[in-house]
């Protein structure tokens, strides 16, 4: 019998990581298949054959979309070659719709089954995309329940997984341990700062979240700061700000969930980020800005009143938002000191978080997902 070949697409770091945990429980179903692709150290480690890695695919917004135009066109032209000479058995494409959704045209083209994992926010962005998506999924697979629905009503067959955070969000050291690994005091209140994993997002956060922790620290004078740093991105992009700021935050890097575990308070970039810090029940403020011609496309296209993924699966705003023109220390600390400075809304908050947990399904998504995959193949 012939060796079954997927292609799989992760663009992006939380694409990656997701596509490994699948690709790991694709293989533990089918030892024997091939799988081939893009994506990053993740997919590389589970033994993905990585045809183009993403760090140079790491843009966010249409300005900068538009900037790699040429760099999307090639890689489009490439992948759509290795359909030819490879000829995969089906395509897997994961979330990064912006590219993935153009893709999934071209190999529908070629009668090759396309299936997704981790849903394009068509909840986000209005639901003309569901037609689309129609036409060139063969399979959607969701970590939202509510995605199911939408999916389901406009004749999309669709799978809900759950989550799989639920499987990956766990601290590996023990409070004790991280407190001392940092240098950090046992009765200090502790901020942990997730400024985001582009370099772009960094740039627009990190000040804006330091000057508002200068401000945090004339009110709470035992606060400590701990910044979360991504491998992916040169340590000079962190420093460079640093440099210029009276705080001078204690800093690891990639181990959110360490850093979680022993915050007070969480200020973290809109995104999957801040769903790990609901599954962690920490209170958070989520602050996002991009650039502002990106904005004001983004501001007449976006259909939900929040954009924190938190207070989208929560269906209200349970955490606060600071979006865009309303990024800035003032705001920030104000946001930050109210919850630190009241035990009856971290409690509010805590409550509200675990409910958010509860929406997101059980531990095994990537699992479940392995199993209709290979149902699919056969």
């Amino acid at each position: 019998m012939k060796h079954k070949k997927l292609m799989i697409i992760a663009g992006e770091a939380s694409g990656d990581l997701h596509a490994a945990h699948l690709v790991k429980s694709i293989k533990q179903v089918n030892p024997h298949i091939e799988i081939f692709g893009v994506g990053g150290k993740n997919m590389k480690e589970q033994g993905v054959d990585i045809v183009y890695d993403i760090v140079e695919l790491a843009v966010v917004g249409f300005v900068e979309v538009l900037k790699h135009i040429r760099t999307f066109k090639k890689l489009m032209d490439r992948l759509v070659s290795l359909l030819d000479t490879r000829k995969p058995d089906a395509v897997i494409l994961v979330d990064y719709p912006g590219f993935n959704l153009r893709l999934a045209k071209r190999v529908k083209e070629k009668n090759i089954p396309v299936i997704y994992y981790i849903s394009p926010q068509i909840w986000a962005w209005g639901k003309e995309r569901i037609e689309e998506i129609k036409k060139c999924v063969d399979k959607m697979i969701v970590i939202f329940g509510f995605e199911e629905d939408l999916y389901k009503k406009a004749g999309v067959k669709t799978s809900f997984v759950g989550h799989p955070f639920l499987d990956i969000v766990k601290s590996h050291w023990k409070k004790e341990e991280i407190i001392k690994n940092l240098h950090l005091k046992h009765n200090s209140k502790k901020i942990a700062l997730l400024p985001g994993s582009r370099e772009k997002e960094v740039q627009r956060h990190l000040p804006a979240m330091l000057k508002a922790c200068e401000k945090i620290k004339v009110k709470i004078p035992n606060a400590e700061f701990i910044l979360l740093r991504r491998r992916e991105l040169d340590k000079s992009i962190y420093n460079n700000i640093i440099s210029k700021s009276k705080i001078k935050p204690h800093s690891i890097e990639n181990k959110p969930y360490e850093v979680m575990e022993i915050s007070d308070l969480v200020i973290v970039s809109s995104g999957s980020a801040t769903l790990e810090t609901a599954i962690m029940e920490r209170p958070m403020v989520i602050i996002y800005k991009t650039s502002t011609i990106t904005w004001f496309l983004a501001k007449n296209l976006i259909k939900i009143p929040d954009i924190g993924l938190v207070n989208v699966v929560a269906g209200e705003r349970i955490v606060p938002e600071l979006i865009q023109f309303e990024v800035n220390p003032v705001n920030i600390a104000s946001e930050a000191l109210a919850i630190l400075n009241s035990r009856e809304k971290q409690k509010t908050i805590k409550s509200s978080l675990r409910k958010v947990r509860e929406k997101l399904g059980s531990c095994g998504a990537a699992d479940r997902a392995a199993h209709l995959i290979d149902r699919l193949l056969h």
